[in-house]
């Protein structure tokens, strides 16, 4: 499929073949398989109502797999190099997406949001583009002024003169799960690329202090205060978070068997996208449950891992990104498992990997293809500031693998 970029080196055609991090590849493998089977089983019903087809969101879904897994190929073909050189452009990028998708008529309203851009059949959704293109403009940001953001609070407030017009896009969809996740994913980098404590202090305080403004909406304090006691409303305020409490009651130990949930038979709302957890441990019971949360704890600690080597390899701006990445997941599985268990109030976040949805499957994707190809390049000193290459290099890797490498050592 990729054979015309078999002369550049990558992850997928090294001097010694395919070279990536199977664990963390296998991990994020098992859990988009997990998250096939659970689309197939959770939005049966409700694809037989609504299309007549049982098994079309499954089919839809297996599609994105695929165009996000093709996606995932080609950036691995891409030096994390580029993805530096042109943060700057992808973050307009971002910005122009998001302002599309407040434009009647190009923006599509679901469930009273403007959150998606419609492409025929398929919808886009541009938080999930623009939470991976802040990450690499400010990854660049934190190699760039390294020294301003750890010394001055102007280097520490320039990136918030980038992200406060962003949060408002997002504010105006309305997307404030999506808002929580980018700022977490921005404050964790800017903490580790040397933020002082003090400082750091005074940007936790004044985002609790914007939270609590934000809620201050009727609709809005009513989410956030009825998952306290869903079973005060339970038929109103509290019914999709009930039914989901209900679902992981039913689920005991093992789990009502694969395709047994009641709860996914229209009693539970979203059941194939915000909620899918919640069906999963309904028919794999505790035990599935516990091993998938095993599985996106140990993805997501590979992650930060990636991000340690590459600081030690002195890969700044590789390194910022995978840790950037990996809040971006942390964020999103701690919010949409705590929701559906009724740890936190009711968002409109997907789960990484496992939720239905074409722009989160293929972000996520795109976003383990960038890991893949942090960790190789970590691997084979490319992208470090200690080692400069040549076109002659890349061309003896192409051309003549074993004996060029064999001859260079």
């Amino acid at each position: 499929m990729f054979e015309f970029l078999r002369p550049y080196p990558s992850p997928l055609f090294g001097p010694r073949g395919m070279s990536m991090d199977f664990p963390l590849l296998a991990g994020c493998l098992a859990l988009l398989g997990i998250g096939l089977v659970m689309i197939a089983s959770a939005s049966t019903e409700v694809a037989a109502v609504n299309t007549g087809s049982p098994l079309y969101y499954m089919i839809r879904h297996l599609i994105y797999l695929l165009i996000g897994l093709g996606a995932a190929g080609i950036v691995l073909m891409i030096p994390i190099a580029t993805w530096q050189r042109y943060g700057w452009m992808l973050l307009l990028v971002a910005f122009a997406l998001l302002l599309m998708v407040l434009i009647p008529g190009v923006g599509r309203e679901v469930n009273g949001s403007m959150r998606w851009i419609g492409f025929g059949a398929f919808n886009v959704q541009p938080s999930e583009i623009a939470k991976v293109f802040v990450v690499l403009f400010l990854a660049g940001y934190l190699v760039r002024r390294q020294e301003q953001v750890r010394e001055s609070w102007a280097g520490f407030i320039k990136p918030f003169a980038v992200l406060m017009p962003m949060a408002l896009l997002l504010l105006l969809e309305p997307d404030f799960g999506a808002t929580v996740v980018m700022f977490g994913a921005a404050a964790a980098m800017l903490f580790l690329g040397g933020v002082g404590l003090f400082r750091f202090g005074v940007m936790v305080l004044l985002a609790v202090g914007a939270v609590v403004w934000l809620v201050q909406d009727p609709y809005r304090w009513a989410r956030m205060t009825n998952f306290a006691d869903p079973w005060a409303d339970q038929f109103g305020a509290g019914y999709q978070l009930s039914q989901a409490l209900i679902a992981f009651g039913r689920g005991e130990w093992i789990g009502v068997g694969l395709g047994n949930s009641i709860q996914k038979q229209f009693y539970l709302p979203e059941a194939h996208t915000d909620f899918v957890f919640s069906v999963l441990a309904e028919e794999l019971g505790m035990v599935g449950a516990l091993t998938t949360v095993a599985l996106f704890v140990f993805v997501s600690v590979r992650a930060l891992y990636i991000g340690l080597w590459a600081e030690k390899a002195k890969q700044f701006f590789a390194a910022y990104v995978a840790y950037g990445l990996a809040f971006l997941w942390i964020g999103q599985i701690l919010i949409n498992i705590g929701v559906n268990v009724g740890l936190l109030p009711t968002k409109g976040l997907t789960l990484p990997f496992l939720s239905y949805g074409g722009s989160s499957l293929v972000i996520c994707c795109v976003s383990l293809a960038l890991l893949l190809r942090i960790e190789w390049e970590r691997r084979t000193s490319l992208g470090s500031e200690d080692v400069d290459f040549t076109e002659s290099d890349f061309a003896d890797l192409a051309t003549a693998p074993v004996k060029e490498v064999a001859r260079g050592r």
